[in-house]
């Protein structure tokens, strides 16, 4: 655990990605192999599920530091983080227990999930005393589920590409998957080099890049396909032997969600497509709010894959009976592709993304401006050239999305933030005019920098008409411009729709609440 701690705090403190990964290699290099498991499993968002609900833990933590349960509830309010609030109300101790490793504290806390309250308490009070100051912390963060660090998939592969000396696209392959450090060992995961022991492991996904300043800096328009990005899922659809397995590109299988692929199973060949899962009705795209109502399923009803019958735009191949595509060349793959679903006898399952007709990037242009009449966010760009890489590499795959949708909202509601923005308020709801005054549309907290949600902090901290916990409401005087890439009907909010992907585009200091947007206008974008 000592280890582990030491790592923690060398990636807590830098933001140097080489840093980042010298650090991790070091810790690798000497931890044992279960620790090595463990540690990638926290770090690629495998974390353990919580078996002590946080509800139980503020009042341990109350009691062992004989305050007032009131009086901590303030406390984690301004401290912002559970597990650094717990840790430093607890009362101080010299022990410190070096015999347990991280492995063996994180299986005895998933132990405690069968148990009873009073074994839960006894285990939690006795490792809080056995624990010193740093160590507490961490193991905070292990029992709350709030274990999180500024370092990406990307720098693991790094750092075990560097210690282990394999290819970095290799070790990405291993990492993917659906395996659990209870019961994979470290040879399994990362030194077995048969690709096929787990016929359901997918690939890596390539990332597209955001396209930055004009589309002209591609080069040759010719040089190019132009797709529409969709508005659904991303999924990596695999056949291998009589087997269908289907991956979102959060790493979870969704096969059970999505029953009606299983029919594949019974053509002849193997391979695995990237493609984006839509809801299509007669031959028309749906929206994004479509697809929401399949997904997160453990039983898909027939009423249900009747009313939304999904299927996959594929746009590219990585595998083909058993050979992998990827370092093939974009154009090459599209054949391979195109010649694969021609032979896919349910045709209604899978489709080709249409590629966008360039003869001048102003074409492009156009057909972005038509994106959402085509149910799609923008134009995915991708080089003939180029191969199916990992992770967002930049240089072969941009995604050109459309302006956002954009309405200006007046700031109701107020919360504050966690970790480093503990002290500020950064979390926050904004409303709309309707017939009986305000209502609220939207939270949001991206878009802002550090000086601004100071400002907004002290304009809150001002301006604060009622508390409720840690959220403020604030006279409505503080207007926003929003930006948002898209809207459904929605009978849980109160105002009845929802915004996808709300962003803060700007404070306007010169805007009053006469002038910001009525229900009715947010309404406009629905109704197109």
């Amino acid at each position: 655990m000592k280890a582990f701690c030491h790592l923690f705090r060398q990636l807590e403190e830098t933001t140097s990605t080489n840093k980042k990964v010298s650090a991790l290699a070091s810790y690798m290099s000497a931890a044992s192999d279960a620790d090595k498991v463990w540690t990638i499993a926290l770090f690629t968002h495998r974390r353990p599920r919580r078996t002590v609900t946080t509800t139980l833990l503020r009042q341990w933590a109350a009691e062992l530091a004989e305050i007032p349960h009131w009086l901590f509830e303030e406390t984690y309010h301004i401290v912002g983080d559970l597990a650094e609030t717990i840790a430093k109300v607890l009362p101080q101790t010299d022990q410190s227990d070096d015999t347990r490793t991280l492995s063996d504290w994180l299986v005895a806390l998933i132990a405690l999930r069968d148990k009873e309250e009073e074994q839960k308490r006894e285990f939690i009070l006795s490792a809080w005393d056995s624990l010193d100051a740093d160590s507490r912390f961490l193991f905070n963060k292990l029992i709350t589920g709030g274990f999180r660090l500024g370092v990406s998939q990307r720098t693991i592969v790094k750092a075990l590409a560097q210690v282990f000396e394999q290819d970095q696209s290799t070790i990405a392959h291993k990492l993917m998957g659906n395996w659990d450090p209870l019961h994979t060992s470290f040879e399994e995961l990362l030194l077995v080099d048969d690709p096929r022991s787990d016929l359901s492991k997918p690939y890596p996904f390539y990332l597209a890049s955001a396209l930055e300043g004009e589309v002209e800096s591609l080069g040759e328009c010719n040089d190019w396909f132009a797709e529409y990005k969709w508005d659904g899922m991303r999924g990596q659809l695999i056949k291998r032997g009589d087997d269908i397995f289907l991956w979102s590109r959060g790493e979870e299988l969704i096969t059970h969600q999505f029953p009606e692929f299983d029919v594949l199973s019974a053509m002849e060949g193997d391979f695995v497509i990237d493609g984006e899962l839509i809801v299509c009705i007669d031959e028309k795209i749906m929206g994004f709010d479509y697809l929401q109502k399949r997904m997160g399923r453990k039983n898909v009803s027939k009423k249900m894959l009747a009313s939304h019958p999904v299927k996959m735009i594929s746009y590219d191949i990585m595998e083909l009976d058993g050979s992998d595509l990827r370092d093939r060349k974009q154009s090459d793959r599209r054949k391979l592709m195109e010649q694969l679903v021609q032979t896919i006898d349910r045709k209604n399952l899978i489709d080709i993304s249409p590629l966008i007709p360039l003869e001048s990037w102003d074409d492009a242009r156009q057909a972005r401006d038509n994106s959402r009449e085509n149910t799609a966010e923008g134009l995915m760009l991708k080089s003939k050239q180029g191969a199916y890489k990992t992770g967002r590499r930049k240089g072969d795959w941009y995604k050109w999305k459309v302006d956002p949708m954009i309405f200006d909202g007046v700031l109701l509601y107020a919360q504050r933030g966690h970790g480093r923005r503990a002290n500020l308020f950064s979390d926050f709801t904004f409303a709309v005019k309707n017939d009986e005054g305000l209502i609220p549309i939207t939270k949001s907290y991206i878009g802002l920098t550090d000086a601004e949600l100071l400002e907004i902090s002290r304009f809150v901290q001002n301006n604060t008409i009622e508390k409720f916990g840690p959220v403020c409401s604030v006279r409505p005087e503080l207007v926003f411009e929003i930006g948002f890439e898209g809207i459904s009907i929605s009978k849980r909010k109160k105002a009845g729709v929802s915004l996808r992907s709300p962003r803060i585009l700007r404070m306007r200091h010169d805007k009053t609440l006469n002038d910001i947007d009525s229900l009715a206008d947010i309404m406009k974008f629905f109704l197109g």
